[in-house]
């Protein structure tokens, strides 16, 4: 999942991608007002794309059917028209009311400091911009102990590491993915990686894997054999959480210790 906004004429290649559900809640949701994200709503909505978090109630949560499962996906930011990271209560709220209608939930959140000097994960609240932009561990750990099941993060425009907290796993930034001429993408900010996970039917990790990529030219999303996005996460996920991290094998293979 990663934020979308225009032009309309793109949304084809992100469905002949294979992309089925969408975030859209960040910094930018407002960006073009209401009638920007009511238009971004019908152009997925044409594609068959599902979309979660375009504001804080009617749109904050979408459920998509996989392998005779429901999956609902909820979406934060840390802004007051999309579910907010620094907002608790309604998150426990929004999570408690999906589990209901889903067997799995799956959370999206764009929160933290942005760039180079934003790769850890502090235990407290990040400010950047003048925004509170969550504290992201308490954040992540509050969804899971609400029934969340897989928590995924992105916003800080850097990968960041994960955590594995009650048999679930965290991922607190998957970096940039697709982007467009706007960002000097060099070192740490071409860096992306794919993440994918496989989970029991109670939503439980049992593994997955991280396929390293970096984005060339303007944002080009290429995979890369060096693997280098890898070792970013696995360093960072054991600088910043120690025994929590789960265990990442040089090929990207992720397992809890």
């Amino acid at each position: 999942m990663f934020r979308v906004s225009r032009p309309h004429a793109l949304w084809k290649h992100l469905k002949a991608a294979g992309f089925d559900v969408m975030s859209l809640a960040n910094n930018h949701a407002g960006d073009f007002g209401d009638a920007g994200r009511a238009s971004t709503r019908r152009a997925l909505d044409d594609q068959g794309i599902k979309h979660a978090g375009s504001d804080k109630s009617t749109y904050a949560t979408t459920v998509v059917e996989a392998k005779g499962k429901r999956v609902a996906f909820v979406a934060f930011a840390h802004n007051s028209i999309t579910p907010n990271v620094n907002d608790l209560a309604n998150a426990r709220r929004l999570i408690s009311e999906a589990n209901k209608r889903a067997d799995m939930v799956v959370v999206s959140f764009h929160g933290g400091a942005e760039g180079t000097d934003a790769q850890n994960v502090p235990p407290r609240t990040e400010i950047f911009a003048g925004e509170s932009r969550g504290n992201l561990p308490l954040f992540a750990r509050t969804v899971i102990d609400a029934g969340a099941d897989l928590v995924l993060g992105h916003g800080p425009h850097v990968l960041r590491g994960m955590e594995i907290y009650k048999e679930r796993l965290i991922a607190y930034s998957l970096g940039n993915f697709c982007t467009y001429g706007w960002f000097q993408l060099v070192a740490e900010t071409a860096l992306t990686t794919i993440l994918e996970v496989k989970l029991d039917a109670s939503g439980r990790f049992l593994g997955g894997k991280l396929h390293a990529g970096r984005q060339e030219g303007r944002g080009r999303p290429v995979l890369d054999q060096s693997g280098e996005a890898t070792r970013v996460i696995r360093s960072l996920s054991t600088a910043d959480f120690g025994a929590a991290a789960p265990r990442i094998a040089a090929d990207g293979t992720i397992s809890i210790r």
